[in-house]
């Protein structure tokens, strides 16, 4: 993905580097305490971590759901859009969350996609008919434990050329 297609990228930032830095910055992280850890140059990896602090623990001392839900919400879709470009329209649809287990410490939501899906993607939506892919996520503690299960619902259609 061209670096002209995040603001912010310059000669000595990667796009991926600016992204993430971006998104480190983002209000709504912040006051969460979200981390994004580490986005692959090629934006099919993203490792996004939270800390339990003051600000973001719920009355029983764990995570709050809403910020467990924050720290995945916007990613799938975010590195979609990187993957396909400015031919394609993505979009958040519907989400699912699952708490499984208290969050106790620092959790970690780890974002995958591969070329292959990128593909996939690409060829259904040659048509212009609207996909709607479905994407899942854990987040997990630092030993491993499931504290929550997403399910990311997207929207992606390829535009319509300009006449």
């Amino acid at each position: 993905m061209p670096a002209r297609f995040l603001p912010f990228a310059g000669a000595s930032m990667s796009a991926a580097s600016a992204f993430r830095w971006r998104l480190n910055l983002y209000p709504p992280f912040l006051g969460a305490g979200v981390r994004v850890q580490r986005v692959s140059e090629d934006f099919l990896e993203v490792d996004v971590a939270m800390g339990l602090r003051w600000f973001n623990r719920n009355y029983v001392g764990t995570h709050f759901g809403g910020s467990l839900y924050s720290m995945t919400d916007p990613f799938f879709m975010l590195m979609l859009m990187q993957c396909l470009g400015r031919d394609y329209i993505v979009w958040d649809q519907a989400a699912n969350i699952d708490f499984v287990s208290p969050g106790k410490g620092r959790v970690w939501a780890r974002f995958r996609l591969t070329q292959e899906e990128i593909q996939r993607v690409r060829d259904e939506a040659e048509s212009g008919a609207p996909l709607r892919p479905v994407y899942q996520v854990e987040v997990t503690d630092d030993a491993g434990t499931v504290v929550a299960r997403v399910q990311k619902t997207l929207y992606v259609r390829k535009k319509k050329p300009k006449a």
